[in-house]
């Protein structure tokens, strides 16, 4: 009878043993496991243009474009916690607002419309006027400036109390979270937003059926009138400034480049938007002031709007056929983009 309370009671006590050690499991995998980033391979870079420029002094990594990510889609980052990044380059609207000239953080009006960021790992200059000369800087000065109105060390010390985000500061930057390696982090995975894969890119690679007929008349059209002046190679952009005129005719004009450069040949130039996911991001011009894509490309039909320093080397007027206008319009058309950009889970 002995015998057997006391196998009952070694069997109990090795059953409270084995449930404790497995309660410990799970709470040490809870602790351990925490918060885990969605880190993807880096893309494909273009093959029908030169290498991407990546600085020394950040490299790419899986690692850092998926902390980069999540930065960019945060809202917690604007100083008011209503945008983030994203907000401004939006994929239903050609990663622009879709505005005719944004709204940054606290509602404040901004002078000019957002830029698309399709390939913009590839530029070398940003800003419609160029004044910014790495991704970096710029931004630095759209989180800091009125874009988003953030205090770069308040937001920092949020993020390094948020232990999702801790972790990963550490793990690729090696320290907490700083406002130059929280811009870094977001410029790395801007250089990834990569379009090299539309109706148009198949085409030139030589599926005949990837555009239709009338896209591509209209892109033959597009190269008789010497609209790759501007708008040439795998970028559609000669990333150069150039006054069409948009605006010259208001009481006080925006002289755009004219800021950068104190050149008086260059007021009122802007730089050469890229043409990718054109038909998705009215209104057009830096000012937004073109309404809808016909409207923009009647007026570069019509060699810009005279003023006195109209780039005249390149825009001249073209009076093209009404079915010609068409199938210009379809080829702008072939060059959307099948935007996958999506929002990831973010540190809580």
């Amino acid at each position: 009878m002995r015998t057997n309370q006391l196998r009952l009671a070694y069997i109990a006590i090795t059953s409270l043993l084995i449930t404790a050690s497995l309660l410990v499991g799970c709470n040490r995998t809870t602790e351990t496991v925490g918060f885990q980033p969605e880190i993807l391979p880096l893309p494909q870079q273009l093959t029908t243009y030169e290498a991407m420029p990546i600085p020394d002094d950040n490299p790419m990594s899986p690692e850092k474009v998926a902390l980069g990510r999540q930065l960019y889609f945060d809202e917690r980052l604007s100083g008011d916690g209503s945008r983030s990044c994203y907000s401004c380059h939006v994929c239903e609207k050609g990663l622009t607002d879709g505005l005719a000239k944004s709204v940054g953080a606290f509602n404040k009006q901004l002078p000019r419309s957002s830029p698309t960021l399709w390939n913009i790992g590839y530029h070398k200059e940003f800003y419609w006027d160029g004044r910014s000369p790495s991704l970096e800087k710029q931004a630095l000065a759209a989180w800091t400036g009125a874009n988003m109105g953030a205090k770069a060390d308040e937001i920092a010390a949020k993020l390094n109390g948020i232990e999702g985000y801790h972790s990963q500061f550490h793990k690729v930057f090696g320290g907490d979270a700083t406002f130059d390696n929280i811009v870094k982090a977001i410029a790395a995975f801007e250089r990834t937003i990569i379009s090299g894969d539309t109706a148009w890119d198949r085409y030139r690679a030589g599926d005949s059926s990837a555009m239709s007929e009338a896209a591509v008349r209209g892109w033959n059209v597009f190269q008789a009138i010497k609209c790759t002046n501007c708008h040439d190679g795998a970028l559609l952009t000669d990333q150069q400034y150039h006054n069409v005129g948009i605006g010259m005719d208001q009481k006080e004009p925006d002289v755009g480049r004219f800021k950068v450069t104190n050149k008086p040949e260059d007021t009122g130039a802007f730089k050469t938007p890229t043409l990718r996911d054109v038909a998705k991001s009215a209104p057009y011009f830096h000012d937004g002031s073109a309404k809808t894509l016909e409207e923009a490309l009647d007026i570069m039909l019509g060699g810009g709007k005279p003023n006195e320093h109209l780039d005249k080397k390149n825009l001249v007027k073209h009076d093209v056929l009404p079915d010609q206008r068409e199938a210009l319009l379809e080829f702008l058309k072939a060059l959307n983009v099948d935007c996958k950009l999506t929002k990831p889970r973010l540190p809580q």
